[in-house]
């Protein structure tokens, strides 16, 4: 199976996770977790159901998440550098799927 179609499958199944935790210290997939929720979805997963996308568009340097679009359909915008101060990093939730 491509990515592509795994992606295709992905949003279009309902998918939960399993369980939650919090972040404790701060990655690539923390800042872009922080990016997600603070435009209102749980994570990447989410967002691609929701929105019915197959790509979320990243900064080419730093692979960090670009734009989204809110639920009320207005745009978050992101810079290249990080955005998730080391005092908000405990706020981020990972989910095990």
């Amino acid at each position: 199976m491509k990515m592509s179609e795994v992606s295709e499958v992905i949003t279009k199944v309902d998918i939960k996770p399993k369980s939650m935790h919090r972040a404790k210290i701060w990655s690539n997939d923390v800042e872009n977790l922080y990016r997600f929720q603070q435009a209102g979805y749980r994570d990447e997963v989410e967002y691609k159901q929701v929105k019915q996308v197959d790509k979320v568009e990243c900064w080419p340097e730093t692979g960090f998440v670009k734009k989204l679009q809110r639920r009320d359909n207005t745009f978050y915008y992101y810079n290249r550098q990080r955005e998730c101060e080391d005092k908000d990093v405990c706020k981020v939730k990972v989910y095990v799927y």
